[in-house]
């Protein structure tokens, strides 16, 4: 699960243009800017023209400096949130790098209403979305305002359309090794980078026409969209992420002005179609970066995508899958229980054994030293039988109180539940939270010292981070090893939109040592046993093609076998309009055939039971 930040507070937003002007004079990018009132060759004060604002760069040559009557047309009006405005200069000049769009912040409700032609003095200055730390762009800005309304009903200035063709294949400009690795003191190369593209029409009347919606509605009113209907597109609909070199350069984000309670937003999964004009100012925001705030918003046009269900097992196959829950508590509606439970009977056809991550203590977030799951094992096992399914029996570890992070006072686990008609479980010394298990050889074959067990918990790999579950299960008189896992998230992690390009994924270097640590306990197994049929799975946070997934398969002990799927099928969860992998299963060369499903009911839809796609493999071992 992913979590989202708060939104930045007036006082915040004023702390933060402060400082990144700071930090910028301090960088030199504000060296030899202009004065806010240069003299004409007439020796009379030029005016200041929104583009003279923007610059060719993402930081403002007149950061930090007054400016006064500022002249253009009201293209948007935000009265919640960041509350403010947008102008835009009908006079635009002849470099494609400035933007002829600004938006002004006015902390309180704005009184004009689009169309106005307004003249705006005030302050410019730099505001990064999420805070200096985020790694965000800013946005530049006229702050603490004084407003003069010169007429009213204006035609607004013609918006520009944003399109496949427009918008270019690269993503970024490499960052500039002397500034840390930030693109801020780059000149603008519209023609060439998506991001310097986008940046270019910052503030600025936009708009699109018929898109593909690659990620569906959400919580906060907002979807994802690409404007090139043909790039990486998956056969369900949406873009798929299969490279750190591969972006996706198409992919938009849809808000729009209204309040909901004035507007309600359209309901849309992926592959919906976001149909006739979507128009507004483009904007940038914490959340996604570029952002389209559509003052007016296209119709959605379903395309009724339907919940996969996976192929049942045959009877001599072992079924395993893995679901992350989001969560899940006593306290959760029967609804929810009711939901993942029938996903488990329907779609993902009772597999014999279920690796579940993200269940919670038996009070959920309430932070009281609970840590045992059993009322919420019992709810979710006793909704499975009611939708039809198994009579699961599980097994897990409980954690120390508030040691595996997560929601504070939830202490989320790994949790194996098993069909015993189907498969049996070894118990054998079951360890607690802080006992490691280990390997030995029982004639012949690799054996845990304890299972249930977890691996390795004393490293520090796994500090504030949930540890494996390893458990011994016979199918048919054969013995399979699975190793249930709950990697570091990617919390902390900059977004594709970063000014540091590339962005800085520092959640990963957690993750890498994870992913050491599981290979090195699988290289105990198989060289106890080279011949074993281990299983690795779980909640990665990481894709197939990362160093973690790397790292995991290293000297050959693990095959992800979601790289069996074709390129345009792999995916598990979908996030700011990419899908991706999250969600993987591992197996050791001693699995030798399988079928992998990756089970889509999920991230593709704006009514979810979790916001992960459970994923299933079927082999005989």
């Amino acid at each position: 699960m992913r979590s989202r930040p708060t939104v930045t507070g007036s006082h915040s937003r004023s702390a933060a243009v402060a400082s990144v002007v700071a930090a910028a004079l301090a960088a030199g990018l504000l060296a030899g800017s202009a004065s806010a009132a240069e003299l004409s060759e007439e020796g009379t004060a030029a005016a200041i023209r929104v583009h003279d604002i923007q610059g060719a760069t993402r930081i403002s040559p007149l950061a930090g400096q007054q400016v006064t009557g500022v002249e253009g047309i009201v293209t948007g009006v935000r009265t919640y949130g960041s509350r403010g405005f947008w102008i835009q200069d009908p006079q635009a000049d002849d470099s494609d790098a400035t933007s002829e769009g600004v938006f002004v912040f006015t902390s309180s409700v704005p009184t004009v209403a689009v169309g106005d032609a307004v003249s705006v003095s005030g302050l410019v200055g730099e505001y990064v979305p999420g805070g200096l730390n985020s790694g965000n762009q800013s946005v530049t800005q006229i702050s603490k305002p004084k407003v003069t309304v010169l007429s009213s009903g204006n035609a607004l200035p013609e918006a520009t359309l944003v399109n496949e063709y427009s918008v270019p294949a690269e993503y970024a400009p490499q960052g500039d090794p002397a500034n840390g690795g930030s693109i801020n003191g780059l000149t603008l190369d519209p023609a060439t980078y998506a991001l310097d593209y986008y940046e270019s029409l910052e503030g600025m009347n936009v708009r699109i026409g018929d898109s593909r919606v690659v990620g569906a509605t959400d919580p906060y009113a907002e979807l994802w969209v690409t404007v090139k209907g043909w790039e990486h597109r998956a056969p369900r609909g949406g873009t798929v992420y299969g490279s750190y070199e591969s972006q996706n350069t198409g992919r938009l984000q849809i808000q729009q002005l209204a309040p909901l309670a004035q507007q309600p937003f359209p309901k849309a999964d992926v592959g919906d179609k976001l149909t006739g004009t979507t128009e507004g100012p483009l904007d940038f925001n914490q959340f996604g970066g570029y952002t389209l705030v559509a003052r007016t918003l296209g119709t959605v046009e379903s395309k009724d995508l339907q919940r996969e269900k996976t192929k049942a097992q045959k009877p001599g196959e072992l079924a395993v899958a893995t679901y992350n829950v989001e969560n899940l508590d006593p306290s959760d509606p029967q609804e929810k229980f009711d939901a993942l439970a029938k996903a488990v009977v329907e779609n993902l056809a009772s597999p014999d054994i279920v690796a579940l991550e993200e269940i919670q203590d038996d009070n959920g977030a309430k932070n009281d030293g609970t840590v045992a799951a059993g009322e919420t094992l019992r709810k979710f096992t006793e909704a499975i039988v009611a939708a039809g399914g198994p009579a699961y029996q599980w097994r897990s570890v409980d954690p120390e109180n508030n040691k595996d992070g997560g929601e504070p006072g939830g202490n989320i686990r790994q949790v194996f539940l098993f069909n015993p008609e189907r498969v049996s479980f070894t118990d054998r010394d079951a360890g607690d939270a802080t006992t490691a298990t280990g390997v030995v050889t029982e004639n012949g074959h690799a054996a845990l010292t304890h299972s249930p067990g977890r691996i390795d918990p004393a490293n520090t790999a796994w500090e504030s981070s949930r540890k494996p579950l390893a458990g011994e299960f016979v199918f048919r008189g054969r013995k399979v090893i699975v190793i249930a896992n709950h990697f570091g998230s990617k919390g902390g992690d900059e977004g594709l939109t970063s000014h540091h390009q590339p962005p800085v994924r520092s959640s990963e270097a957690k993750r890498l040592l994870q992913a050491q640590s599981v290979n090195s306990f699988v290289k105990e197994i198989t060289a106890a046993q080279h011949n074993a049929n281990v299983v690795v799975l779980g909640d990665i946070n990481d894709f197939e093609f990362s160093a973690t997934a790397q790292a995991l398969e290293d000297g050959g002990a693990l095959y992800s076998a979601i790289k069996s799927l074709p390129r345009a099928e792999r995916y598990s969860y979908v996030y700011q309009g990419n899908a991706q992998v999250l969600d993987q299963i591992l197996v050791s060369p001693g699995i030798k055939k399988f079928q992998y499903d990756s089970v889509h009911i999920n991230a593709e839809f704006a009514d979810q039971n979790s916001d992960h796609d459970p994923q299933v493999l079927r082999f005989i071992p």
